[in-house]
C-alpha cells in the first residue's frame, strides 16, 4: 500500500536517489503528483558528454497519458522515446528503433515486422514458449532457495527471444549482459567497474549490432525457420528491413522483449508471495489467468515511462505545453490512478475491467509483443503452480536502481527440496 506521501515540492523525479526508494514510497510520491501537480516540471540531469537539456514535464494521470498516446501527431516520438536527453538522430534510431519514430516511417517498420509473423511461425513460437517454460522450471525444481531472477525469470524470456531470432546458445549470455547494461539506468551492478555508463551503453549496443549483422549475413545465404531469416528474406508489400533497421530492431527485441517480460514475471512471483489469498484464487482456478496476468502487468508496469515531444502547443490537466516541450508518460502512475482503478494499490487477480497501460497507451505505439508477453507470464506461472505448488518467498526483493525500468535484480524464492 502507498504511504501518505511526501510534500509535492520535495519530489524530484530527476534524482537517482528517488529511484532507489522502496516501491511504496515511490507510489506515494506519484499519488501526490496526480493529486496536486499532475503535469509537473523537472530539471534534467547533466549527462556528459551531452549538454544539459531544457527539462521535462511528468505526466502522471491516466487520462492525460491516454490523450498523449492517442494523438501522436501532437505528442511525437521522433525526437526520442526512450531517452530524456536529446541524443543524436543516428543514436536515437540505433537504440530506439521503431519506438522512436512517427508515421509513416513507424508504420512501415511495424508493417514489415508484423507481416513476417505468419500463422505457422506464431504457432511454432507459442509451442516453443510452452516447452521452454516447462524446461526452465524443471531445472530448478527441488533446488531449495534460489535467486528466482537469475535462475528462472531472466533465462526464460531470453531463451524465447533468442530462439525466435535464431541466436546460437553460445551468444546468449552476451545478449543478456549487454541488455542489462542498456537498461541498467547506470546501476553499478551492471556497469563494468571504472567504465563510464554512456560508454558502456554504446559498447553494449555495438556488440548486439555486430552479432545481428553476422547472423543476418548467414541467414541470407542459408535461411532457416527463425524470425531473422524471415526478416532478411521476405518482402512485405515489396519492402524489407535495411541492415541498420534489422540491427536496431534486434536491440529493441532483445532489450524490450527480454527485460520487460523478465520483470513482469519477477513482480508476479513477488506479488503472489506477498498476497497468499490472491495466489490461492489463481492457483485453484486457472480460469482467472487472463485477468490475473493483466493485473500483474498493471501492478508491475515494467516500463516506467516513455517520452514524447510536442509538435505544437497543447494542454494537459490545465497546464499549457508548448511546441518542443518534452513530456514523460509515467505508465506506473497512470496504472494506480484512483479515477480509473478502484482501490488501485490492491492486487486483485480478478480485476475486471482492467484498462491498464502496462504495454503502453492505445495508439500506434502499443506494444507489438503484448500478446507474446502475456503468454509467457501465463505459461511460466502455470508451470510454477504445476511443478512446485508450494514455492515461497525466502527474502525481500532487491530493486533495480533505474528510472526507466521497474526492475527486480534479485528475488530469493524457496522452490522446495
Amino acid at each position: 500500500m502507498a504511504d501518505a506521501g511526501p510534500a509535492v515540492d520535495d519530489i524530484d523525479l530527476s534524482s537517482i536517489e528517488f529511484w532507489a526508494k522502496p516501491w511504496a514510497e515511490r507510489d506515494a510520491a506519484f499519488a501526490t503528483l496526480r493529486r496536486e501537480r499532475p503535469v509537473a516540471f523537472f530539471e534534467e540531469l547533466e549527462v556528459p558528454p551531452f549538454p544539459r537539456g531544457p527539462g521535462y514535464y511528468a505526466v502522471t494521470r491516466y487520462a492525460d497519458v491516454l490523450t498523449a498516446s492517442k494523438t501522436p501527431e501532437v505528442f511525437s516520438s521522433a525526437a526520442g522515446a526512450v531517452s530524456i536527453l536529446d541524443m543524436p538522430a543516428e543514436m536515437n534510431e540505433y537504440f530506439g528503433s521503431m519506438i522512436s519514430m512517427d508515421d509513416p516511417r513507424h508504420a512501415r517498420l511495424r508493417r514489415i515486422v508484423s507481416g513476417t509473423f505468419t500463422p505457422k511461425m506464431l504457432n511454432r513460437v507459442l509451442d516453443q514458449v510452452a516447452a521452454t517454460a516447462a524446461e526452465v522450471v524443471e531445472r530448478v525444481r527441488g533446488a531449495g532457495v534460489i535467486d528466482f531472477v537469475a535462475e528462472v525469470s531472466s533465462p526464460f524470456p531470453l531463451i524465447v527471444v533468442c530462439d525466435l531470432m535464431g541466436i546460437p546458445e553460445s551468444e546468449r549470455q552476451m545478449v543478456l549482459a549487454q541488455s542489462n547494461i542498456i537498461l541498467s539506468g547506470g546501476d553499478p551492478e551492471f556497469i563494468p567497474e571504472g567504465t563510464d555508463p554512456v560508454t558502456a551503453f554504446l559498447g553494449a549496443g555495438s556488440q548486439l549490432v555486430e552479432l545481428m549483422n553476422g547472423l543476418a549475413a548467414e541467414r541470407r545465404e542459408r535461411p532457416t525457420d527463425d524470425l531473422t531469416s524471415a526478416l532478411v528474406n521476405t518482402a512485405v508489400d515489396g519492402e524489407q528491413l535495411s541492415g541498420d533497421e534489422l540491427a536496431s530492431f534486434f536491440i529493441l527485441l532483445s532489450v524490450a522483449g527480454h527485460e520487460t517480460t523478465r520483470n513482469g514475471i519477477s513482480h508476479g512471483v513477488r506479488l503472489l508471495g506477498e498476497h497468499p489469498d490472491q495466489r490461492a484464487i489463481w492457483q485453484d482456478d486457472p480460469s482467472v489467468t487472463t485477468t490475473a496476468v493483466d493485473e500483474v502487468v498493471r501492478m508491475a508496469s515494467p516500463v516506467v515511462w516513455m517520452r514524447r515531444t510536442l509538435t505544437r502547443d497543447a494542454e494537459l490537466s490545465g497546464v499549457q505545453l508548448h511546441e518542443g516541450d518534452k513530456v514523460l508518460l509515467f505508465y506506473g502512475s497512470a496504472n494506480r490512478d484512483d479515477a480509473v482503478f478502484t482501490d488501485p494499490d490492491r492486487f486483485d487477480v480478478r480485476r475486471d475491467p482492467n484498462p491498464h497501460v502496462g504495454f503502453g497507451g492505445p495508439g500506434p505505439h502499443f506494444c507489438l509483443g503484448a500478446h507474446l508477453a502475456r503468454r509467457e507470464i501465463a505459461l511460466l506461472v502455470g508451470e510454477l503452480f504445476r511443478q512446485m505448488p508450494d514455492f515461497q518467498l525466502a527474502g525481500p526483493p532487491e530493486q533495480l536502481r533505474s528510472n526507466f525500468i521497474n526492475g527486480i535484480k534479485h528475488l530469493p524464492v524457496d522452490v522446495g527440496s
